[in-house]
């Protein structure tokens, strides 16, 4: 097992991995920014050090920077969190070649899945159903014309090299396509220096399941079943549930089977997420690849009972899985909220500021996951997330009627919260019933006016 292990990373997530090293008996260095200098948790690492200026470019995204900590701190393995440098495969290739194990999947890995066109190969080798679409990306808009006309519109145009909803274009007939072709790929080239496009069938009101996969380097590869993340907002989850409501049982075990497949197939090491699209008819669809630990990870803890964090680490010390398929099993019914700091009656307008009071819930089945404290100032440079309250319950019904108890102990002040759209939410008898899918949100519950 490892000694010394540093966080590249902040907030939330950077927490998450302290605590699981600290569980661990591992020495933890962590790395802030200028903006993130006061941050409460940098007290509960061993080793703290300040990799640059607030802007992200000059801290948590600069490689050499990290790598210097790295050594200065002579720490054996570096954990990349979730978002910045987490599945950017240089920074992986780099880490070791340093002789810093990275904990997470090997380069050529995050390098396959994180090309959309390339996974979906891997994908149809490993016989896990796509949706219909391009085998690559389109080059000119004679070939996405021809191909949206064979498999039938509306199309979904989407970046080859990225996510997020970045260069993504619903297009639903002939007229719009040349300008829904050149709008993805301008903002394909801006978020990812990648102007590539692809072409798939467009799914009407989808579901978004996504299985939880852990896999060793003794080629063992299992599912921790699978979390509904269909309550997005501009392709940004809000809730996420564990397992997913309304999925039969027969389709939960080909999901997850599907997964292993996928994971098998491209080799992968480590914790990672693969997301599929769910039609009315329960037929399941691939879409892609989180080669990471994801936010919304507690849900699957919560009702395996398994630390997913812990198994990244131990993963990649070269550890052997200690589970077997059989072992996993679910128990009762997890659900998230994601606290951001946001103001849902001003178009999710950012909020920074400082936390003047906090009142977190408790009480059974509930936890809290956070690095806000009262004093704590939210800066303005990176992700509005300010924690993730999530509640454990032997049923779906009862699980929802903690969350909405939970919700309204759960006090933010100083900064606007999307607290208030939550218990709105929980109130949804769409949502109560579970009657949702991933244009729900914009549809029902906060439609834009006309």
């Amino acid at each position: 097992m490892f000694q010394r292990i540093l966080v590249a990373n902040r907030g939330e997530i950077a927490l998450r991995v302290i605590r699981a090293c600290k569980e661990l008996g591992i020495e933890v260095v962590a790395v802030y920014s200028q903006a993130d200098r006061d941050a409460p948790y940098l007290q509960l690492a061993d080793r703290a050090i300040c990799i640059g200026k607030a802007p992200s470019a000059d801290s948590y995204l600069n490689i050499p920077r990290l790598i210097a900590a790295a050594e200065v701190a002579d720490v054996q393995a570096i954990h990349p969190g979730y978002g910045f440098l987490s599945e950017n495969p240089q920074f992986a290739e780099i880490c070791r070649s340093c002789n810093f194990e990275f904990i997470g999947p090997p380069h050529e890995a995050i390098r396959k899945m994180g090309l959309k066109t390339e996974a979906k190969q891997i994908a149809a080798a490993a016989k896990v159903a796509c949706v219909p679409g391009s085998e690559g990306a389109v080059v000119s808009e004679a070939e996405a014309l021809g191909l949206a006309r064979s498999i039938g519109f509306p199309v979904l145009i989407k970046a080859a090299a990225g996510g997020g909803g970045k260069g993504m274009r619903v297009c639903r007939d002939e007229a719009n396509l040349a300008s829904a072709l050149q709008m993805a790929r301008n903002e394909a080239a801006a978020a990812f220096k990648n102007s590539s496009i692809y072409l798939e069938k467009f799914i009407d009101h989808p579901r978004h399941v996504e299985v939880q996969i852990l896999a060793d380097s003794h080629g063992n590869v299992l599912h921790c079943w699978d979390r509904d993340c269909s309550l997005q907002r501009r392709h940004q989850k809000l809730v996420e549930e564990a397992t997913a409501p309304t999925l039969p049982l027969e389709v939960r075990s080909e999901i997850g089977q599907a997964a292993v497949r996928l994971a098998r197939t491209v080799g992968y090491v480590n914790a990672g997420t693969c997301e599929f699209l769910v039609d009315a008819d329960n037929r399941f669809y691939f879409i892609e690849v989180n080669a990471r630990i994801q936010v919304e990870h507690p849900v699957t803890e919560m009702v395996t009972g398994i630390d997913l964090v812990q198994q990244q680490i131990r993963i990649a010390a070269g550890e052997p899985l200690s589970y077997r398929q059989e072992d996993i099993v679910t128990r009762g019914h997890a659900i998230e909220c994601r606290i951001n700091s946001e103001d849902p009656d001003n178009d999710f307008r950012p909020s920074p500021g400082r936390i003047t009071a906090l009142r977190i819930p408790g009480g059974p089945g509930a936890r809290w996951d956070s690095h806000a404290q009262v004093g704590y100032t939210v800066p303005p440079n990176y992700d509005s997330l300010l924690g993730k309250l999530i509640v454990h319950a032997a049923t779906r019904l009862e699980a929802i009627a903690r969350m909405r108890r939970a919700l309204d102990e759960l006090v933010v002040e100083g900064v606007k919260t999307t607290i208030p759209l939550h218990r709105k939410t929980f109130r949804n008898k769409d949502f109560i019933d579970g009657r949702v899918d991933t244009t729900w949100v914009e549809r029902v519950l906060i439609p834009r006016p006309n």
